[in-house]
């Protein structure tokens, strides 16, 4: 019944995704003896932030993972065509990842899409089932106007439609009432007989009660993470949901394995003081702000980075603003960052004074298409005459890997690393030269230099 989610969306959400390889490779054989259903590890962020922080790769991590937990199913959280990263990518990188990852071990893919535009899922869904992993696509939940129950079990038709095996439903804000999470959950399973997961974060404080509705409505699997790395803006503590949901039963794991877990977070949590959120009792404030947990603990230390804590009130309450004039996209990576950073540019400049280029893409359609229409004002502001796009965001991709291939030249040496460059661009170029500058003891920078002396010269067999 339990999916745990301590080594991806716990940390993710409550310190910024800095935990290291180092403080998971000790916890593995513990957790492989917890009898979790399976285990979200990979994704979402930490893909980025493991070469953009932590210079760390993430292959090498998902590697060592799946060798430490024999017993247990792992899955990962993909963003559709965005995959791991925050544009579109085209497909012939979105075939290459997915087969990748396959060879890796995956079991459970877990795929959502912010806009629940399932054009940006399609090509994910198809390279999953081909690949025999088990596909799993999310419903980016949110509340608005629009998102009504009819329009959640029109697109879960649509998913079951693309062959999809099960549903989870992403309360990334932790916005899923008791009430709506008992409607949305029967409404599925007495419509599509599909299993049910449910994620949500505890935010607002609603997540431990929406998980008991939704528990009686008949959900399947349910998101939760060890207790260190629980609560907050993470999910529900696994300890609490487990004797919430069995009672007084026989219990089917280990406790001196949870003992070891709990005993360990404490202390890796601590390790990462100056990046955690903080959190010490639920957010009102999330109810209407809607910001994701992911999203709120990144935010708040950008702001205090900048010394512009001071404004997060003021940001909190622009957010929603912009997302009704963006047509009320779910706040899920890539929408959140872009509604986030526009809310917050309105407020240090004034009311759409400075708009970013992903914002003009959002309004152009490059992202996918919107749940609601935009503000007319806005667009014109943005596009003036120009239409938005109607297709596919990807149809208008070229092929990148080959190309990007030549480029790169000796630092794509393996398909992971052509992947790294491709999805993180300079970030990742820059972790591809210092990793080989490592390995040949010379000076990535400086053979650059030489480039210009050298092109002409005749080269010689040696």
């Amino acid at each position: 019944m339990f999916v745990d989610t301590t080594l991806r969306d716990g940390h993710q959400s409550l310190i910024a995704t800095r935990m290291r390889t180092e403080d998971m490779l000790p916890a593995l054989e513990a957790f492989d003896r917890m009898n979790f259903h399976s285990m979200e590890v990979w994704g979402g962020a930490t893909f980025d932030v493991a070469v953009r922080f932590l210079n760390e790769n993430p292959w090498e991590r998902l590697k060592k993972i799946r060798e430490g937990l024999k017993n247990t199913k792992i899955q990962m959280l993909l963003r559709g065509q965005n995959l791991v990263g925050y544009r579109h990518y085209a497909d012939d990188v979105v075939e290459l990842f997915i087969k990748k990852v396959a060879e890796y071990g995956l079991d459970i893919i877990r795929i959502f899409d912010a806009l629940n535009d399932e054009r940006n899922l399609q090509k994910s869904i198809e390279e999953s089932k081909k690949h025999g992993l088990h596909v799993q696509v999310a419903i980016s939940y949110t509340v608005s106007p629009v998102h009504t129950l009819d329009y959640y079990l029109d697109f879960a038709r649509k998913l079951l439609d693309m062959g999809v095996d099960s549903i989870c439903i992403k309360d990334m804000a932790g916005l899923l009432t008791p009430k709506r999470a008992y409607e949305l959950v029967r409404a599925l399973k007495e419509k599509f007989g599909v299993p049910v997961e449910v994620h949500s974060h505890c935010t607002t404080g609603f997540a431990p009660l929406a998980y008991q509705a939704a528990y009686e409505a008949g959900a399947d699997f349910f998101d939760t993470a060890i207790s260190p790395f629980s609560m907050g803006t993470s999910q529900p503590t696994f300890e609490t949901m487990y004797y919430a949901f069995r009672g007084n039963g026989k219990e089917d794991f280990d406790r001196e394995a949870l003992k070891f877990l709990v005993d360990h977070f404490t202390k890796v949590r601590m390790k990462y003081i100056e990046y955690d959120v903080g959190m010490k009792y639920p957010d009102s404030r999330i109810i209407f702000s809607q910001i994701p947990g992911g999203m709120y603990s990144n935010l708040l230390k950008q702001l205090k980075e900048q010394r512009m804590e001071h404004l997060l009130d003021k940001v909190l309450e622009e957010v929603p603003r912009v997302q009704k004039d963006l047509g009320y996209p779910p706040l899920v990576t890539p929408t959140s960052q872009i509604v986030g950073v526009q809310a917050f540019l309105n407020v240090v400049y004034g009311r759409y004074e400075r708009i970013t280029n992903e914002t003009r893409n959002y309004v152009k359609g490059l992202y996918g298409r919107p749940p609601a229409l935009i503000d007319p004002e806005l667009m014109r502001k943005i596009l003036g005459d120009e239409k938005p796009i109607d297709c596919r965001p990807a149809d208008l991709l070229e092929p990148e890997l080959d190309k990007a291939r030549k480029e790169l030249g000796i630092l794509a040496e393996t398909d992971e690393d052509l992947l790294i460059a491709v999805i993180l661009g300079e970030v990742g170029k820059k972790f591809l030269r210092k990793k080989y500058e490592e390995k040949i003891g010379v000076d990535f920078n400086y053979l650059e230099s030489l480039s210009d002396f050298t092109d002409d010269m005749p080269v010689y067999p040696v």
